[in-house]
């Protein structure tokens, strides 16, 4: 079956608005998660960019600063988790499911 190619170019330029549409909320949206029963939370952006960590006071022992960055690591990895999914929500969203190789 032939396309219009025009009909085929507005598609697909639409394709990329929405895209980008999608790319500026991922960007806007906060996902936080924790560790050590919430001593540590870990912020990070729709776009898995690391936007902030809290650590409380009461988890710092200069003792065992290993269990410390365990924890940074296991809430930040956790936040990072739930941002790939909500990116890969969206994405499906824009392309009805179907995993476009580069975009998911």
């Amino acid at each position: 079956i032939m396309m219009n190619p025009k009909k085929m170019m507005n598609q697909i330029k639409k394709m990329q608005d929405d895209m980008m549409k999608i790319q500026d909320q991922l960007a806007t949206e906060l996902i936080e998660e924790s560790a050590g029963g919430g001593m540590v939370k870990a912020t990070v952006t729709g776009q898995l960019k690391l936007h902030s960590v809290k650590i409380d006071p009461s988890v710092v022992d200069p003792e065992d600063m290993g269990m410390l960055e365990d924890l940074v690591v296991v809430a930040v990895n956790k936040a990072l988790e739930k941002a790939q999914e909500l990116s890969a929500q969206k994405m499906s969203q824009l392309t009805g499911g179907i995993k476009i190789p580069g975009l998911m």
